[in-house]
């Protein structure tokens, strides 16, 4: 299964027939890529399944209907297991950003969140998941952000990296987390979901 977010609205592209949202199915192979997009702006509709019956193609069919944009972050924890949030747009996020030319997705994560947030001493535990995420600037987009657990044992001055958007930085235990997810976007949810989930 895949799920590509849409101003936060789910595309599900499953091979799966158990329905497990309320969602409109329509057949992978008889969809226009347009139409999709433009259903999703209707504010009824709340996600779309798309069905298949061979999903590792479709997929890749998928991709080739849109220019994707890698790119990395970190859900980084420091020694009290508190996680590193970061504000812009007026919503809670974690850090990421598009990975370089001939760069390693490991190194982009680690910069990405070194220059978002002014932290150092990061290492890489284990890839948490990958999201996907379609917005529109000069046309349709899908940034498709590989997602690390991290930890840092940093304790100095975090600093936003204000030219970028970002207008603050901090780290944040369990009741704080719970606030900051209630004015997120949805696939910072399923990457901390899935990090819970171990």
């Amino acid at each position: 299964m895949y799920k590509v977010f849409v101003n936060d609205k789910p595309i599900i592209i499953t091979s799966s027939l158990k329905k497990e949202n309320n969602y409109p199915v329509y057949d992978f192979q008889n969809i226009i890529f347009d139409d999709i997009l433009h259903k999703l702006k209707d504010e009824t509709i709340k996600g779309i399944n798309l069905y298949t019956s061979n999903l590792k193609d479709d997929w890749l069919i998928f991709l080739q209907n849109i220019e994707v944009i890698p790119a990395a972050g970190g859900l980084v924890l420091n020694p009290k297991k508190e996680v590193l949030f970061i504000f812009r747009n007026n919503f809670w996020d974690l850090p990421k950003g598009k990975i370089e030319k001939g760069e390693r997705i490991e190194t982009a994560a680690i910069r990405e969140v070194e220059e978002e947030c002014g932290i150092f001493n990061l290492s890489i535990i284990k890839k948490i998941t990958i999201t996907y995420h379609i917005y529109f600037h000069k046309g349709a987009k899908l940034k498709e952000t590989h997602w690390f657990l991290m930890n840092s044992d940093f304790n100095g001055q975090l600093v936003p990296q204000t030219e970028e958007g970002i207008t603050a930085v901090c780290f944040k235990n369990d009741t704080a987390i719970d606030e900051a997810l209630k004015n997120t976007f949805e696939n910072i949810k399923l990457v901390y979901d899935t990090y819970k989930e171990g």
